[in-house]
C-alpha cells in the first residue's frame, strides 16, 4: 500500500468500503471491519485507518456536517464494539450493539436469525 500511504501523505482523500460485487462474496459490514484491519496491516495507524473508513468518506459525499463521526447534530447511527479498537484493531469485529436511526440492533441476535440462511458467517 506504499500508493495508498503517498496518497495520503500528499493530501489525498483516500476512502474505504466493501465494494459488493453482486455475488455475494463481499459483505458490507464485515467487509468494512476487514478493509480497516488490512488498512493497519499496510501501515496506517488505527485511528488513521478508523478515519479513512468513516469521516474521509463523509467528506467525500460533502455530509461531514452529517455523518462520519460523533458529535451533537449528527446522525446517530453508529457501532459499539468491546474493547478499543484504536489501540487493537481487530477489536473492531467485537460488534455487540448497532445503532440505526436511532434504534439499537444486537449483533449476535441479528447474526442468530439469519444462521444456516446465507452460509456460514
Amino acid at each position: 500500500m506504499q500508493l495508498e500511504h503517498a496518497f495520503a501523505a500528499a493530501g489525498g482523500l483516500l476512502l474505504a468500503g466493501p465494494d459488493p460485487t453482486g455475488n455475494g462474496g463481499v459483505v458490507p459490514g464485515f467487509g468494512d471491519q476487514r478493509e480497516i484491519e488490512l488498512l493497519v496491516e499496510a501501515g496506517f495507524s488505527p485511528v488513521d485507518a478508523i478515519k479513512i473508513a468513516t469521516l474521509d468518506g463523509a467528506i467525500y459525499l460533502g455530509r461531514q456536517d452529517q455523518i462520519g463521526s460523533i458529535a451533537v447534530g449528527k446522525n446517530a447511527d453508529l457501532v459499539v464494539v468491546k474493547g478499543n479498537p484504536a489501540e487493537h484493531i481487530a477489536d473492531v469485529e467485537n460488534v455487540e450493539i448497532v445503532f440505526k436511526d436511532g434504534v439499537g440492533y444486537d449483533s449476535e441476535k441479528l447474526l442468530d436469525s439469519v444462521k444456516g440462511r446465507y452460509g456460514e458467517y
